[in-house]
């Protein structure tokens, strides 16, 4: 609703990042908590209090004419949606996916556990669905509170850029990558967002 509405504004309290297999499907709003909802999906744990970027940009290109000075139209010509975060812990569903792929596995005996990954000589496309859920709190006009959630899937996408790890004794080691959208084709969308919040509803 149009004007000014504290109960519409939104902070990115705490929330979670969760990736899958291509195809499959956006968890639905269960009644209980949001592992069971987003049970098909690895959670990747815990991430950089800076929480995640997310960038949307288009392209245009201008028409020019010879009767104008100024463009006299524009064509889309690129999107580009991305979410940029880091993640804190290293194990077998992070560092593959910062990577670009593959997968770790257990060494041989006797090199009891110890495991192994295998950086590859040269990149493969590593196409995966990701997920972002975030909660918060809005005040309601009686003064009651209610919980917001928030879910935003890219059901198909990838890894287009990754951030150097720094290895250091005053700070932990994070794993930071882009993730971007990729098309479905078909008219399909790039991605979705998922609000349980009653604010969008023309009866609030």
């Amino acid at each position: 609703m149009a004007g000014n509405n504290s109960a519409e504004i939104r902070v990115a309290g705490t929330g979670k990042l969760y990736v899958a297999k291509v195809g499959t499907a956006a968890p639905t709003f269960g009644t209980g908590e949001a592992s069971a909802d987003w049970s098909s999906w690895t959670d990747l744990g815990f991430t950089t209090g800076d929480g995640v970027t997310f960038s949307k940009k288009d392209k245009l290109e201008a028409i020019d004419s010879w009767q104008s000075v100024s463009p006299v139209h524009y064509i889309y010509s690129a999107r580009d949606l991305s979410l940029k975060f880091s993640m804190l812990q290293f194990n077998e569903d992070t560092l593959p996916f910062f990577m670009g792929g593959g997968k770790v596995e257990a060494e041989a005996a006797p090199a009891v556990g110890v495991y192994k990954y295998d950086i590859a000589e040269r990149p493969f496309a590593d196409v995966r669905a990701l997920g972002l859920e975030f909660t918060d709190y809005k005040t309601n006009a009686d003064g009651t509170s209610s919980k917001v959630t928030y879910r935003f899937i890219i059901p198909r996408g990838q890894v287009t850029a990754s951030d150097d790890i720094k290895l250091a004794r005053k700070a932990a080691s994070t794993l930071g990558i882009t993730f971007s959208a990729m098309s479905k084709g078909d008219g399909k969308p790039l991605a979705t967002f998922l609000m349980q919040d009653n604010q969008y509803s023309t009866t609030v």
